[in-house]
């Protein structure tokens, strides 16, 4: 290890299972939903009475059918904020359900939202809040640890299958206030024994904050990163500590690069750590009526998901239930149009019985027509520097973007790459772009061509490709 040069470490680092499988999903719903729903506030101070929490049409079949159709493929839910205030029947609080007018004091909202989830489909995560304004042990250290792990344990024994248990860092308690020395540790155990598939976020292992609010997205977007950047307290320091809204617009730019060459030179301790880029529909987390028309357009929707899903990057869209407990006649407009939109940007695969060659392969397991099926995938050959990949459409193709994916099960390893097509006068540049990880959308003016080659023109240690397509707008 000691003759290994900083990105040799890093081109080593590969995805857990759970990750890979996390990686799938691409795109995903954040439901915030509690007392601040009702009471207009954002961050909640754990005073509120339970009984203001009563939405009188609750339909979580509506949240799952118009997420779904919008193409998102899970819902996360605030089970319980900041303010303490549990969706579900808790055994360790009287600040839940069972103290809301919400179905006689009998409701059960976690099992109604999970239940929904699965009737569509779609898998359910939880998102609980560390920082607790309510319960009366917090900051008293082990005792509360002990409160909060038994909250994870009905999370995470109660609803089946958890996808993802999110935690982030916020808290706003300052120098005068309650200092809880959370036992990251033993929720990670807790999580791992009871739900050992679940990725867990943000203030987590597995998955990475992008580090805003804003759907900004980094050019270069490295899921392998200095071992540090997984350190709990780091996110913590990073996230939000007061209730204000120009966080959500705040764009720290000293951290647009977390994992080039540069940036890690002299590192020798690396962890996969992808990005999730977290964004509300609205601008605030919880639904206000007033922000009925200041829901995000579908310019602003498509250009967060093509910098996200796009880039490396997952995308988890903040769509918040109303007082009668459905998604807001605004924010339904805005996902059908979106969830249309996509439908209209990717409506067939033209990458389909070509012909492929590549100027290297590392054996025949590896050869280049492996991009355009499900299994397999191609690396080029040990010596090959700048490899290179022609795919051959046997007559003329019109399309307007190209979708790549390395093969990140064995790592993330091209660090720039360059396309170029032939309309039948020579090869022309269509785009270049840095890396592509799980996935690169790379995208170009509507134009015809009978080939296409792509070259990789850096990469660390191997260069791989799981799989190409193209696509053209309808």
């Amino acid at each position: 290890m000691l003759n290994k040069k900083s990105y040799e470490l890093a081109a080593e680092v590969i995805p857990s299972p759970r990750q890979l499988e996390w990686q799938k999903l691409e795109m995903y719903a954040f439901c915030h939903f509690g007392t601040n729903t009702f009471t207009g506030r954002e961050w909640g101070d754990g005073t509120a009475s339970p009984t203001v929490f009563n939405p009188k049409k609750l339909d979580a079949r509506q949240w799952a059918k118009e997420i779904k159709n919008a193409g998102m493929k899970a819902i996360i839910l605030t089970c319980k904020h900041h303010d303490g205030f549990c969706l579900w029947q808790s055994e360790y609080t009287d600040y839940c359900m069972k103290n809301s007018p919400y179905r006689n004091g009998k409701g059960d909202v976690v099992k109604e939202v999970s239940d929904a989830c699965r009737e569509y489909g779609l898998k359910f995560g939880v998102y609980l809040s560390p920082w607790d304004r309510h319960e009366a042990t917090y900051g008293t250290g082990e005792e509360y640890n002990t409160y909060f792990k038994n909250q994870l344990t009905e999370l995470a024994t109660k609803y089946g299958d958890i996808f993802c248990f999110w935690f982030d860092g916020a808290c706003g308690e300052g120098k005068n206030g309650k200092k809880q020395i959370y036992d990251w540790n033993s929720y990670f155990s807790l999580i791992r024994e009871l739900q050992p598939n679940a990725v867990i976020n943000i203030c987590g292992p597995d998955v990475r904050w992008c580090g805003n609010e804003a759907g900004k997205s980094r050019e270069s977007e490295w899921s392998v990163v200095p071992y540090y950047i997984g350190n709990q307290d780091y996110t913590a320091e990073h996230s939000q500590q007061e209730d204000n809204a120009k966080f959500a617009k705040k764009v720290d730019a000293k951290t647009q690069d977390l994992g080039s060459r540069k940036f890690i030179e002299g590192e020798t301790k690396f962890i996969w750590y992808p990005a999730e880029v977290d964004v509300s529909i609205r601008p605030g987390w919880f639904y206000h009526k007033r922000e009925d028309f200041k829901v995000k357009s579908l310019k602003k929707l498509m250009q967060i998901y093509w910098g996200s899903v796009g880039g490396n990057s997952s995308l988890l869209l903040n769509i918040p239930p109303d007082k009668n407990g459905l998604l807001a006649k605004a924010d339904v407009r805005a996902l059908r149009k979106f969830g249309d939109e996509l439908r209209k940007e990717f409506p067939e695969n033209l990458a389909v019985n070509c012909n492929v060659t590549s100027s290297s392969q590392l054996d025949d397991e590896y050869q280049a027509d492996n991009i355009l099926h499900e299994n397999g995938y191609w690396q080029c050959g040990a010596d090959d520097k700048n490899p290179e990949i022609i795919i051959d459409f046997n007559s003329p193709i019109t399309a307007d973007k190209i979708v790549l994916r390395e093969n990140i099960a064995t790592g993330q390893q091209i660090e720039n790459f360059d396309i170029y097509a032939d309309k039948g006068n020579g090869w022309q540049k269509l785009c270049s772009s840095t890396i592509i990880g799980a996935k690169r959308i790379c995208r170009f003016e509507k134009q015809k061509f009978n080939r296409i080659r792509i070259v990789i023109t850096s990469y660390r240690v191997k260069a791989t490709l799981n799989k190409v397509e193209i696509y053209c707008k309808k």
